[in-house]
C-alpha cells in the first residue's frame, strides 16, 4: 500500500514545542516507552510526557546517568538496554514483560550519529546495529506488550535519510567506510522500519526532527560542525536550528495525534505530515521515494529477521 504523503494542516509548526502538541490531550493512564529519553531531545519528550499524565519508561545504556537526569520527574523508570547488544535488549523485554504491564506508544529515539568505522555484535557497522537493528528486536521482542488495536510506534529518523539509501549490497560498509553515508543509511532504515510495521498492523510512523544541537552530535568534532555550517566561530548554532523543546514535537505530535489514524507509515516533520522532497537540500527537508517504498520496507524487514533472527509481526 502507497504513503499518503501531504501535509494535513496540524496547526502546528516548525516552531512548536513538546507542550504546544500535547496541550489538551490526557495521557493518564497510558505507559510509554522512549529509548534515550533521559538525553536531549528525548528528555524534553519525556518531561512533556509526563506532563500531559503519562507513565514513561526509560530504557537507557546508562543507567546511572539517566536516573540523575530523570531525578525528580515523577512517573518515569530506567532500564538497562544497550542497543548495540541484543542478549541486552532481550534481557530489557524480558523483565519488562515479565511486570505484565501493556504499553500504548514507543517512541524510538535513541541513537548515534557520525561514528567512526566501529563494529559491533557479529561485526555489524554501529548506526546500523545501533539506530535500526537494535530497534528493530526490541519492538519485536516488545510485541507482547503493545496495547491490542491501539498502540503506536514512532521512530526517530532524520532528514539524514537524504545521504543514502539503503546499500543492499554492502549494508555494513564492509568496503570504503564512510560516517555521513552510514548515518544516512541507518536514518532511511528507521523511516522503512515504520512503513513495514504500519503494514502489519502497528500503526507507525517515523519523523524528521529537525536540525538540533544536541549530544547527538559529541563525537563530530568542532571543526567539522563549523564546516557543516552548524555553528559559527564562537560557537553559535545557525539559524534554523530548533531547541530540543521544539525538537522533541513532532515525535510526540505523531505519537498522540488523532487525526494521524488514518495515514500510517508516513514520514513527518514539523508536526505534521511531510511532502514528498522537491529538492536535495536537507534543511527545506520532506521524505525522498526511497525512505518510504512498501516494497524496500519489506526487503529491509526480511533482512533485519535474518540478522536478529526476530520476526515476531509477519
Amino acid at each position: 500500500m502507497a504513503i499518503i504523503q501531504h501535509k494535513i494542516g496540524s496547526g502546528f509548526g516548525a516552531h512548536s514545542t513538546a507542550d504546544d502538541v500535547l496541550a489538551g490531550i490526557d495521557l493518564s493512564g497510558k505507559t510509554v516507552l522512549i529509548t534515550g529519553g533521559y538525553s536531549g531531545l528525548g528528555l524534553e519528550a519525556t518531561r512533556a510526557l509526563v506532563r500531559a499524565g503519562a507513565y514513561v519508561v526509560v530504557p537507557a545504556r546508562r543507567p546511572a546517568v539517566a536516573e540523575e537526569a530523570l531525578r525528580g520527574i515523577p512517573r518515569t523508570e530506567v532500564g538497562e538496554l544497550d542497543l548495540a547488544d541484543l542478549g541486552s535488549v532481550e534481557a530489557f523485554s524480558d523483565r519488562f514483560l515479565q511486570s505484565g504491564r501493556l504499553i500504548d506508544i514507543v517512541i524510538t529515539n535513541a541513537g548515534v550519529m557520525a561514528y567512526p568505522d566501529e563494529r559491533v555484535g557479529p561485526g555489524w557497522e554501529a548506526h546500523f546495529a545501533i539506530n535500526h537493528l537494535g530497534h528493530y528486536a526490541l519492538v519485536n521482542r516488545l510485541r507482547p506488550a503493545l496495547s491490542p488495536d491501539a498502540a503506536r510506534v514512532v521512530s526517530v529518523a532524520s532528514a539524514g535519510h537524504f545521504l543514502s539509501d539503503i546499500r543492499w549490497d554492502d549494508p555494513h560498509f564492509r568496503d570504503g567506510y564512510d560516517h555521513w553515508l552510514a548515518y544516512g543509511q541507518s536514518k532511511t532504515a528507521n523511516a522503512l522500519f515504520a512503513v513495514h510495521l504500519n503494514a502489519l498492523g502497528v500503526r507507525a510512523f517515523s519523523v524528521h526532527p529537525g536540525s538540533i544541537l544536541t549530544p547527538l552530535q559529541r563525537r563530530i568534532p568542532r571543526e567539522e560542525q563549523i564546516a557543516q555550517g552548524w555553528i559559527d566561530r564562537d560557537g553559535r548554532q545557525a539559524r534554523g536550528f530548533k531547541t530540543p523543546a521544539q525538537g522533541a514535537a513532532t515525535a510526540v505530535w505523531a505519537a498522540t495525534e488523532p487525526r494521524l489514524e488514518e495515514y500510517g507509515g508516513a514520514y513527518c516533520q514539523d508536526c505534521d505530515i511531510a511532502e514528498m522532497a522537491a529538492t536535495d537540500d536537507m534543511l527545506i527537508g520532506g521524505v525522498k521515494p526511497w525512505a518510504i517504498d512498501p516494497a524496500s520496507a519489506s526487503r529491509l524487514w526480511a533482512l533485519s529477521a535474518e540478522l536478529t533472527g526476530l520476526d515476531a509481526f509477519s
